[in-house]
């Protein structure tokens, strides 16, 4: 009982003795952190304003799904499953992409504005300042921008709109969209190629005359040409589908057995003996004076069909992709705005005003153990040694002379 008696005494005089040493340098303290508020404050007054412009928008809602999206639906599984994220998340890492950077520098003409001769330090410098934030409840995307003049704050967070907008429409986000950009490379080609067998039939026509062939053989050249880009058509349709859709989907399944019932029917006609059936004329059953006529005539008319199919995807394909059309719409447009976010004078003096009371108090301490170690000779004594062994001047002296050493060894070397 005694000992917690004796134990508390001790606490009280040791908190007495700091309450001493405070109130006995109060005046160094509360000057230091007078001073150091004011010189802050001072400070904060040459600091340029910096003021932030905000716009907010609405990124595509509901249906518009990416395409691990679609197959996710597929397999029957979450999309989260995948790792496929939020539409907020990807249009807000869009934002960020270099090619909006670079359509709000270009519109703007960043690079003078900042006066950096590097399109990439400006990215930067941009990056720096671009504030995006997401409401988890409302779904809205707040773009914000910071800059020393309001006006063109608001100006760069609009652009950022603008840009976002530009590489969204360029983008194939949708399954439709990815179905449209298939299809005009495959319509691209079949144009180069139906050009090409238009020229070959023509060269043949006029280097070898007008060549008269029968009904019958202009109905199987027209109905092998047609069979033959149908079946081109479906192959082109079955690589969009297996992009998004399993082995197991019921609509891949289904045009896999229609393109390989075509492609028998196909096999039928072309043979030059089907046995048992005359009753739709074959190719080797055609006069063979016509023959490398049919053939090119046979080529031009597959890639006339083809071109004819692919160009009625492709507008199916757009029709649909309007239909689902990922738009970004615009809540509200950045306007130039009247606070500034910076500097923020008052907490910038407040809290310098906090941390240096803080480090005035811990000074005080510190040079008060100081003096009562110094005034200890024994404790003097140990101080003494640990400054001889913070000496580093022989080792220095020692580093210099191992220099001049090897410089002259070098010297030697080259003599």
């Amino acid at each position: 009982m005694e000992e917690n008696k004796s134990q508390l005494q001790e606490d009280e005089i040791n908190l007495l003795d700091y309450l001493i040493i405070i109130l006995k340098h109060k005046e160094f303290i509360i000057k230091t952190t007078l001073v150091a508020m004011v010189v802050v404050a001072v400070i904060s007054l040459f600091i340029p304003p910096t003021y932030l412009a905000e716009t907010k928008i609405l990124p595509p809602q509901g249906g518009n799904s990416s395409m691990s999206s679609i197959m996710a639906s597929q397999m029957g599984i979450s999309a989260s499953v995948l790792g496929v994220k939020s539409t907020n998340d990807l249009y807000m890492a869009l934002v960020k992409t270099r090619g909006v950077a670079d359509y709000v520098i270009d519109k703007h003409d960043l690079m003078s504005e900042y006066k950096n001769k590097s399109r990439e330090g400006t990215r930067r410098i941009l990056a720096a300042n671009l504030v995006v934030q997401d409401d988890k409840k409302s779904g809205l995307i707040t773009i914000g921008f910071q800059y020393q003049k309001p006006g063109k704050a608001a100006e760069i967070a609009n652009a950022y709109i603008e840009g976002l907008q530009s590489i969204n429409n360029s983008l194939a986000v949708t399954e439709a969209g990815q179905r449209r950009l298939f299809f005009e490379e495959q319509l691209k080609n079949a144009k180069e190629n139906l050009i090409k067998s238009e020229e070959n039939l023509k060269y043949f026509q006029q280097r070898t005359g007008t060549i008269k062939i029968d009904d019958e053989a202009k109905a199987v050249i027209s109905t092998v040409a047609e069979m033959r880009a149908n079946i081109s058509a479906k192959e082109v349709q079955l690589r969009v589908m297996r992009s998004y859709a399993t082995t197991e989907n019921p609509d891949l399944q289904r045009l896999q057995d229609e393109t390989l019932a075509l492609k028998e029917e196909l096999r039928k006609m072309e043979s030059k003996n089907r046995p048992g059936d005359d009753s739709v004329p074959t190719v080797g059953k055609m006069s063979s004076l016509g023959t490398e006529y049919i053939r090119r005539m046979r080529e031009y008319r597959y890639n006339e069909a083809l071109y004819e199919i692919l160009m009625k995807q492709l507008e199916a394909a757009k029709l649909d992709e309007s239909k689902d059309a990922a738009l970004v719409q615009i809540v509200e447009r950045a306007e130039a705005p009247e606070d500034r976010i910076k500097p923020q004078r008052r907490k910038m003096v407040s809290n310098t005003g906090i941390i240096v009371l803080i480090l005035s108090v811990i000074s005080v301490f510190l040079a008060s153990y100081y003096r009562g170690l110094v005034s200890n000779p024994a404790s003097k004594a140990e101080i003494d040694r640990v400054k001889e062994s913070l000496d580093f001047s022989q080792l220095i002296k020692d580093f210099r002379l191992d220099v001049a050493a090897q410089k002259v060894r070098q010297l030697i070397k080259k003599r």
